[in-house]
């Protein structure tokens, strides 16, 4: 799919923070102003303003008020999703998602991952049928290239606080895409999402030049849909066996999470 740089878009902004007169917040509406003045559309999830409930619970799942039933997390929301009778605020936000030509994921790096409210938002609307599954008339397993997001873009936008360095190649904490390598590859680019290399401002305690940061997050947007994705190899081109483990003849001997960057393409 090719883009260009004057069309607008339709973005999901999903942000996790407590405090909107933080770093996090101010950023948040920076940058949404900064799209909105490009004349995108963006819709917003400020899921502490929202109160979102992250608990996963058989509310959530088809005939969840019976008690006296086995939930069984997987097929239960699945059937919820094709019956509709997912809790209304589950509902709205998978309506959104579906209006969006590509999400922002903004969150403050807590222990090495997502605040709880934003992991629980994908629990409870990521469910199968909506963001993976089988389609039922053709039995094509819908993740990776074969996704219902195939089309979408998305990238994290977090702050951390450890040292530029510390999030390098030789850093102590790791390379940031192999730190979040669930994140980018196990949920968005398994739904089907091209993934952008994640922004991150490190030493976010420590920041004294905030308009520069500002600036550097925009003009990481305006690129949102020219820049060039992580590029995760596919899953059904033959780089995988059936089980789902790199194929003999790929990178022989090699291990690790760059295994599953294709060789030659984009290595943020």
């Amino acid at each position: 799919m090719t883009f260009s740089t004057d069309t607008t878009r339709t973005f999901l902004w999903l942000s996790a923070h407590p405090e909107p007169r933080s770093l996090n917040g101010a950023l948040r509406r920076d940058a949404i102003a900064h799209l909105r003045q490009r004349g995108h559309t963006v819709l917003e999830s400020d899921l502490y303003a929202m109160r979102w409930d992250p608990v996963l619970d058989r509310r959530d799942g088809a005939g969840g008020a019976d008690h006296g039933k086995r939930f069984i997390v997987s097929s239960h929301t699945r059937s919820a999703y094709l019956a509709r009778s997912h809790p209304s605020e589950v509902i709205a936000e998978q309506v959104k998602l579906r209006r969006a030509d590509a999400i922002v994921l903004q969150f403050p790096l807590w222990w090495y991952g997502m605040p709880a409210i934003m992991k629980g938002w994908f629990d409870r609307v990521f469910v199968s049928g909506f963001a993976f599954g089988i389609d039922a008339s053709s039995g094509r397993r819908l993740r990776f290239e074969q996704g219902p997001f195939v089309g979408k873009r998305a990238l994290v936008v977090t702050t951390l606080g450890d040292r530029p360095c510390a999030i390098g190649p030789r850093g102590i904490s790791g390379e940031l895409t192999e730190l979040l390598f669930g994140l980018l590859h196990g949920t968005l680019a398994y739904t089907g999402m091209s993934v952008l290399p994640p922004w991150a401002l490190p030493s976010a305690d420590r920041v004294t030049d905030y308009a520069g940061a500002r600036d550097s997050l925009g003009s990481r947007l305006d690129g949102m849909f020219v820049d060039a994705p992580i590029a995760y190899r596919p899953q059904f081109t033959g780089d995988y066996t059936p089980e789902w483990e790199l194929a003999p003849h790929v990178q022989p001997g090699e291990h690790g999470l760059r295994v599953h960057l294709e060789r030659g393409g984009h290595r943020p």
